[in-house]
């Protein structure tokens, strides 16, 4: 997720700000999520904002699945009212209404070739329809149990796979003939390229080879069961949801290893859907839809379908997050100044400083957006509102003075050189409190860069996690140095028992549980190296050399 697109879509859910009549399915394609409901309805939502675009309201009671055409613009429905409907996703209108099961259909497929449609009956029947005609062409009576999943290869039009209640799973061609031997399994689902199916049964799901039947993997959950489960649309991710939790695997090697586990549903999930390679959308009887990202934790985000179009290619300088105002800020080397909003990840405001690319910081304090570039000596003052540069301070700190940083307030900015931190007035250019480092023949290069600031307090620390703070907020008086103890208390990024410590060298951007010491949450991948990086307890927003900015929410780890 980048250029701002937040991680709510990110470890903590996000979810639709709206109750859902006892959702079934989900369904995503384009953008386009698609939810059935027990009352009849299908809602259809924006796959990036959870927004509502329409209800959909032609079925009359509970419809339980929902299919999309492979190009998307097309959608199949199967309902408690024994029909299949096939509708424009353009037009939101009925294209056509298949009749002749005798109970409920509980699931439904479209052919990769949109020539066939498929549906599975609690009749105990799967039928196959002649989309042009909306004629019935064939009649599969083969299983003796409620039919509770059906699927077409995403390759071949001429092949479906089924698994019915009474745990046999078997492919068909199109003419209702059987292919290859019957399998065993509850439900199953095709990967997205066709070579393997997934099915599950309590605690395991095993995907198999789609041409020989072959056991690939089998993945196994601590308790309760599977009640879905899906592929990525590269395949390299397997979803599942186990009573209220989903479960991801990497999918990339011979023995998949589980790589998240998302908790928020308070009820059973019902489905779970990925709406691009790296993010999740799903359904319970909670009555909620929430979505889910992947972030920066996989091995290689991808950033397709739900990363807005690219503003810039300049390197992030600096950012900082302000929760409580919903925003993030990012400074970029071509000195561009946006403001990013948490709910959306979109650009808010962008504010052209003319400061010179170099490494500096950005606050924005009762509707003053505060740029301190290094390179400059400048202090930048910009009214939100107005979009324009109110105020221009010199502040005639040296050129080996380090990592600007702006206090809570927005009355000073703290700069480190190798033997004292000085606080500078934003306001005048003087300076204001000077606080001498102690041991700095201990710190390497970069911890003597590393200042986190709190307020009116600040403090560094180095690769061994040893600590030095001082408190500049008395004015005209030398500034008190703070026990190291006053970080665990105090210290920004800190979320509740868990502190973001950038370890340096090799090691990766870490979040760390400063009792148990077990490292809960880890950037790496394309993500591991930001230029920038900022965490307020809540929200985690990095940026990078590529213009990206990264957003992640933590809210999901603060008990309420």
């Amino acid at each position: 997720m980048v250029k701002g697109l937040q991680a709510e879509w990110g470890p903590c859910p996000r979810t639709v700000p709206f109750v859902l009549d006892n959702p079934y399915t989900v369904a995503s394609k384009k953008g386009l999520i698609l939810v059935s409901l027990a009352s009849g309805d299908i809602v259809a939502l924006d796959a990036i904002t959870g927004s509502r675009i329409s209800v959909l309201s032609e079925h009359t009671v509970a419809v339980q699945s929902v299919a999309f055409s492979a190009d998307g613009t097309f959608f199949v429905s199967g309902s408690v009212d024994k029909t299949v409907k096939l509708w424009d996703i353009q037009t939101g209108g009925v294209v056509k209404t298949f009749h002749g099961h005798t109970s409920t259909v509980r699931c439904v497929s479209l052919s990769p070739d949109m020539a066939r449609a498929a549906s599975g009956s609690r009749d105990t029947t799967i039928r196959l329809w002649d989309v042009q005609t909306g004629e019935c062409c064939c009649v599969i009576s083969e299983h003796d149990s409620d039919i509770n999943s059906i699927s077409f290869s995403p390759v071949n039009p001429k092949l479906l796979i089924s698994a019915s209640d009474d745990e046999i799973i078997q492919q068909w061609d199109i003419d209702g003939h059987r292919v290859g031997p019957a399998h065993y399994g509850n439900h199953v689902a095709f990967s997205s390229n066709g070579t393997c199916f997934i099915s599950w049964e309590g605690a395991v799901a095993t995907v198999q080879n789609t041409n020989t039947g072959l056991v690939v993997t089998k993945l196994q959950v601590p308790s309760d069961q599977f009640s879905c489960c899906c592929f990525s649309p590269d395949d390299k991710l397997i979803a599942g949801g186990v009573g209220y939790t989903i479960y991801v695997w990497d999918n990339t090697s011979l023995e998949p290893c589980l790589i998240k586990t998302f908790v928020g549903h308070t009820r059973l999930i019902t489905s779970v859907v990925f709406s691009s390679p790296s993010s999740l959308a799903s359904t319970s009887w909670d009555q909620t839809v929430k979505f889910w990202d992947m972030g920066a934790s996989l091995i290689d985000p991808t950033t397709t379908s739900l990363t807005p179009t690219p503003l810039n290619s300049a390197s992030i300088q600096s950012v900082s997050v302000w929760a409580s105002d919903g925003i993030a800020i990012s400074g970029d080397s071509a000195g561009v100044v946006r403001t990013w909003d948490l709910l959306t990840g979109l650009c808010k405001e962008s504010f052209h400083d003319p400061a010179p690319s170099r490494q500096g910081d950005v606050r924005l304090i009762d509707g003053r957006l505060i740029v301190v570039w290094h390179a400059d000596h400048k202090i930048h003052i910009w009214d939100v509102e107005k979009g324009e540069i109110i105020q221009a301070v010199d502040a005639p700190w040296e050129s080996w003075m380090l990592q600007p940083r702006i206090s809570g307030d927005g009355s000073k900015v703290f700069l480190l050189d190798n033997k004292c931190i000085r606080a500078w007035s934003i306001w005048t250019g003087e300076v204001v409190g000077m606080a001498m480092v102690e041991d700095t023949e201990k710190l390497d290069e970069k911890s003597r860069r590393s200042l986190i600031v709190d307020g009116s307090k600040v403090w560094m620390y180095s690769e061994d996690l040893q600590t030095q703070g001082w408190d500049f907020g008395i004015p005209g008086s030398t500034p008190a140095q703070l026990l190291s103890t006053s970080l665990d208390g105090h210290h920004p990024d800190l979320i509740n028992c868990t502190r973001l410590w950038r370890r340096w060298g090799t090691d990766l951007p870490v979040i760390k549980d400063t009792v148990t010491g077990k490292e809960i949450f880890q950037l790496i991948g394309k993500y591991a190296r930001p230029t920038g990086m900022w965490c307020d307890g809540h929200y985690l927003v990095a940026g990078y050399g590529s213009g990206d900015v990264l957003i992640l929410n933590f809210n999901h780890m603060i008990p309420q």
